[in-house]
């Protein structure tokens, strides 16, 4: 229940900014303008989750009055109708709104192996499914982005798009030379939408303290706002995206389609076509090939990380594709954090520290880069032994499977302070908190997909510091792939 925890307090949030705003008598409007955005001012969308947390309690009391006098048959009954009910209302509310509380409802999705089934499966249609523009309007964003006729630049576009999501959606084309791409196209109204959400600041701040109890908020509500408002600028994901092309350009397992440059804008973003499938189809192949996409993943992200100094801040499966070459496609890199060598030295000795086992040294190392505050009235192997679960997959040189019940814990350690006394004693200063992500969602996609390999073994042979050689047959292949000239860092990156 923890992920519907995560949307209960958003609303509880949306209500109390509803309930300053009218104690000081201001109030929004809503606009429409024939976008898919009901509303994109910031009490309109406050109201549209105080609405939604208000409906889902009265659901909620009156199924409980009935279920009282009713047998057990009947009581399992009325608990699914009102799962039901309650999925189908919090994703239309939310594929409805866009912007960022619709991001947070894709991040639920494939957060937490409790939720009941109905809720799992209605938000997981939000990584790709959400309610699209009309076909007429999206080819009338495509052209007013680029400001040419469309005539003039595709041969065709397919008005119905492949894809929607949160800031935009995206259609199938071919360009007039005859290039197979897909077109990326903005929500128009999405940037006030976004702006709506991330304006109030204190509203951000109390959710997010209600949610990490001993959290400064303040510069991390910064750092979100920046990623988040980057995200809306889509000559900023191309510029992304061309770094990690160049950097994994003939790799053998790793696909970042190049974006065409003539066909892209600020709010529309053409890329190479993926021919493939869906990544949760990954979910169902064999054990041997779960764990061959779960290992490209993981070097993606660690690769990336540690010598590139990037990291993709948005891991979930709407984001990725399984190409028809046996390769995973990575396709959205609007959410990317750029580090500096001092920044990814920190993450390094709190590995070190934790591999050597070396508790006090880790005490002191989290509190120095800020994760633990100091004095926090804990023994050291008391704070070691808990953060240790976050290093559980690299502690020891052995094989090891990802389990859900593992990326479960996780989640768990991460969000629920009833019963986690070191938590609030923690938190997430503003250099980690998108690889908070890597906790909440690589590893929850790893743990569906139980992958299985030496994680210590493949990461010495990511780590900086140690360097180790090929540990696993996609291990030499990469290896064979940096000899021939790949993996080369731009000047810009460091």
């Amino acid at each position: 229940m923890r992920a519907r925890r995560l949307l209960t307090l958003l609303s509880l949030a949306a209500l109390a900014v509803i309930a300053r705003r009218v104690a000081s008598g201001r109030a929004d409007g809503a606009t429409n303008s024939g976008s898919p955005i009901r509303s994109t001012t910031r009490g309109a969308r406050s109201a549209v989750m105080a609405g939604l947390a208000l409906r889902r309690a009265r659901d909620r009391t009156w199924t409980k009055a009935r279920q009282r006098l009713a047998d057990d048959e009947s009581r399992r009954r009325m608990q699914a109708d009102l799962e039901r009910r309650e999925a189908e209302d919090v994703v239309g509310a939310l594929g409805h709104m866009k912007g960022a509380m619709m991001k947070l409802g894709q991040m639920a999705s494939y957060l937490d192996e409790g939720m009941p089934e109905p809720m799992r499966e209605a938000l997981a249609g939000l990584r790709s499914d959400a309610p699209p523009m009309t076909g007429d309007l999206a080819l009338s964003e495509i052209e007013r982005g680029l400001g040419r006729s469309l005539h003039d630049l595709f041969d065709h576009v397919d008005p119905e798009p492949i894809a929607a999501a949160s800031i935009g959606q995206v259609h199938r084309a071919r360009t007039l030379d005859g290039i197979e791409v897909a077109v990326k196209v903005q929500y128009p109204g999405i940037a006030e939408a976004v702006a709506a959400d991330l304006d109030n600041s204190e509203t951000l701040a109390m959710l997010l303290g209600m949610v990490f109890p001993g959290l400064d908020p303040k510069e991390l509500v910064e750092e979100l706002r920046a990623r988040i408002t980057e995200e809306l600028d889509y000559v900023n994901e191309a510029e992304n995206v061309r770094l990690f092309a160049d950097y994994y350009r003939g790799h053998p397992h790793i696909w970042i389609p190049d974006v065409v440059t003539t066909h892209s804008s600020g709010t529309v973003l053409t890329t190479e076509f993926v021919d493939g499938q869906r990544f949760e189809q990954a979910f169902d192949l064999p054990q041997e090939e779960r764990n061959r996409v779960a290992e490209i993943l993981y070097r993606f992200v660690f690769r990336s990380l540690n010598r590139q100094y990037t990291f993709n801040g948005d891991p979930h499966p709407g984001n990725y594709l399984l190409a028809s070459d046996g390769r995973v496609a990575f396709i959205d890199f609007g959410l990317v954090k750029h580090f500096d060598p001092d920044e990814i030295e920190q993450f390094a000795r709190l590995i070190r520290a934790m591999l050597e086992r070396n508790v006090g040294e880790f005490r002191r190392t989290a509190e120095q880069v800020k994760v633990l505050r100091p004095g926090a009235p804990f023994d050291d192997q008391e704070i070691y032994d808990w953060f240790a679960a976050y290093y559980e997959l690299i502690l020891d040189d052995e094989t090891m499977q990802v389990t859900p019940e593992y990326s479960g814990r996780l989640l768990y350690k991460t969000f629920d302070a009833r019963t986690n006394e070191i938590l609030k004693h923690t938190n997430v200063p503003p250099t980690f908190a998108l690889i908070q992500r890597i906790n909440l969602g690589l590893f929850s996609l790893m743990g569906r997909l139980e992958a299985t390999a030496n994680w210590r073994a493949i990461s010495e042979e990511l780590w900086v510091w140690t360097s180790a050689p090929p540990s696993t047959p996609m291990g030499e292949e990469e290896a064979a792939w940096i000899e021939a000239g790949g993996g080369v860092v731009s000047p810009a990156v460091g």
